[in-house]
């Protein structure tokens, strides 16, 4: 009887799963499921993307994104310069789906850019599905507002396209070719050390070293379509400046039971959290993520972070390429 439920079970789940004799789909069944569930979408047309965007992105497994770095912002916290590897970075991701594509996105908005730009998404059609910090004590100040929408793929640029276009207008230019395009920060720090720490390795941009960590452990689907480390959907710690003085920032994806011991062991470790949030509202299953910030000795405060990363299923976390 037990088996009989579990097959019906999987069934619902994924439609065509065959049951070896266990109640429980395995997440690496669900990751699975999820990639049949993939092969039978469409293709993006890139080319198209790119057209009509006006500038190139990177193609990874089937899907597409555009990164624009915000610099024209010149950005402070803490006496530490935030600069685009630092976590200051609009970006807009392509999937393909049956009738074309399903986009997300990230704009970076000031101010004074807040109340034109969601405007201008409401007008595409598109969705406002989440509008946060990333700092705080930053000047300016700046807010991370998430956009969602699916239709054709020429419709999903159009729209992508207008929202930044909107950007470039009330800032007065494209904020990638902004004068600060060449800032670098400092970092003498010793990175092997945090490598052997962590357990993985990063990558040096600017004098930022950045880790990206994938959820493969816990698949999760928008719309039933699935969400990928392109899509945001990942954990990564940033680092700048000296081993003895150092800034940390990023960002955690948490499941609903990690949000607690995640928070409690940033901050009884010496992490200030600054914010907690969604990224999406149809997500299942749910997932929160919360920025962090902190200055401090680079190693120990790798540490910390490393007692809040085993608050979650880090053990099945993989190191995006």
């Amino acid at each position: 009887m037990k088996k009989s439920i579990s097959f019906l079970r999987v069934l619902t789940f994924s439609a065509v799963v065959a049951v070896a004799g266990s109640n429980n789909v395995s997440a690496q069944s669900k990751g699975q499921t999820q990639m049949m569930h993939n092969t039978v979408r469409g293709k993006l047309d890139i080319a198209k993307i790119e057209s009509i965007l006006g500038m190139k992105g990177v193609e990874k497994n089937g899907e597409f994104k555009i990164t624009v770095p915000q610099n024209d912002l010149d950005i402070r916290v803490d006496s530490f310069k935030i600069i685009p590897p630092m976590g200051l970075g609009t970006w807009i991701a392509f999937t393909p789906t049956s009738d074309g594509a399903m986009i997300m996105g990230d704009i970076v908005v000031t101010e004074t850019d807040l109340k034109p730009v969601q405007r201008e998404a409401i007008k595409q059609g598109l969705t406002i599905t989440a509008i946060h910090n990333h700092f705080v004590r930053n000047h300016p100040n700046v807010m991370y507002m998430h956009i969602g929408g699916s239709g054709s793929t020429e419709q999903m640029a159009s729209k992508a396209k207008a929202v930044l276009d909107k950007v470039k207008q009330i800032r007065g230019g494209d904020p990638s070719k902004g004068s600060f395009a060449h800032r670098v920060v400092e970092n003498t720090i010793d990175i092997k050390k945090l490598d052997n720490i962590l357990g993985i390795k990063g990558e040096m941009s600017k004098g930022v070293y950045k880790y990206t960590i994938g959820r493969p452990d816990a698949p999760i689907t928008e719309h039933g379509i699935s969400i990928s480390t392109f899509f945001g959907y990942n954990t990564w710690i940033a680092i700048q400046g000296t081993n003895e003085k150092a800034a940390i920032a990023g960002d955690f994806a948490m499941l609903e039971d990690e949000v607690a011991p995640v928070i409690k062991a940033l901050i009884e470790n010496g992490i200030e959290v600054v914010a907690v949030h969604n990224h999406m509202v149809q997500e299942k299953p749910h997932v929160f993520f919360l920025h962090y910030w902190a200055v401090g000795n680079a190693e120990e405060l790798v540490k910390s972070l490393k007692l809040a990363l085993d608050k979650t299923g880090k053990g099945q976390m993989e190191m995006k390429h």
